[in-house]
């Protein structure tokens, strides 16, 4: 199976680092024209000369996605020049730790505007041009963390939770007009919020033993099923909430596989 993307345009938000920087570059690598979108003027200057480099076309916006009117501004922007927009995909995000008890209203309210507000007001901006040209790909970047929250992650969790609603909401209104969309959700993959491979052993044992698959999961991992859910391969998919996290706590405990496994000789932790 072949999933053929050239062609068309894709706008990416929280670009500067980890998994927005891989999606970006492999929807270039796959023939789309990207739209990155980031708070961060350094870090789109480097995706920029990545891009470059690669000799795959692209533009770059300085945007934060909690500002409704400089969202507007490039959407028409983007219009005006390429005359569509085919893919969102909405992977701006920030964490908002802390215990409920002391949590910071303000940090409690960012996690909100950005994680759930932000994936709001993009895709309401791209809703008018996808509705008119009868077709369109949404992608928004929940959290495992959406299904089972960690100790500590009530601003984050709920927000992650929210956009996975959202998701199935917005699919429902806009199915008339073959625009889908969807969520996914990522487990254990080492990013600039999370840094998993950082942790000292002792911890990354204690979490890498809530996985099916043990072993931390990689940005490609996150970038192919976009690319999958980008494309027509992907058509009679909507509304969900893809799971994407190596079958953590698929079972109740999925350490017990490796030590049998172990214990038969077929497996060293």
């Amino acid at each position: 199976m072949r999933i053929d993307l050239s062609g068309g345009v894709a706008i990416v938000t929280g670009v500067g680092k980890g998994i927005g920087r891989e999606l970006v570059m492999t929807l270039a690598r796959e023939g789309m024209t990207t739209i990155s979108l980031d708070v961060n003027q350094a870090d789109l200057d480097a995706v920029a000369l990545e891009l470059t480099a690669a000799g795959t076309p692209g533009r770059q916006y300085v945007c934060d996605v909690r500002d409704g009117a400089r969202i507007r501004t490039i959407i028409d922007e983007v219009t005006t020049e390429y005359g569509r927009i085919d893919l969102l995909v909405n992977n701006a995000g920030v964490a908002g730790n802390g215990d409920i008890a002391t949590l910071p209203e303000e940090v409690w309210d960012y996690a909100h505007d950005v994680n759930l507000k932000g994936t709001f007001l993009m895709c309401q901006a791209v809703l008018p041009i996808m509705k008119a040209q009868g077709r369109g790909r949404i992608i928004n970047a929940a959290s495992f963390a959406a299904i089972v929250p960690s100790i500590g992650s009530a601003a984050y969790a709920s927000s992650k939770a929210a956009v996975a609603h959202f998701t199935r909401a917005l699919a429902g209104e806009v199915g008339p007009w073959n625009i889908t969309v969807n969520a996914y959700a990522p487990g254990m993959i080492p990013t600039t919020l999370n840094h998993f491979d950082k942790l000292p052993t002792q911890q990354q044992d204690r979490l890498l033993d809530t996985l099916t698959l043990r072993k931390w999961g990689a940005k490609e991992d996150i970038a192919n099923l976009v690319c999958f859910l980008a494309s027509d391969k992907a058509s009679y998919i909507t509304g969900t909430l893809i799971d994407i996290s190596g079958g953590k706590l698929a079972t109740q405990v999925p350490r017990a596989s490796y030590e049998q496994a172990a214990a038969d000789g077929q497996y060293q932790f």
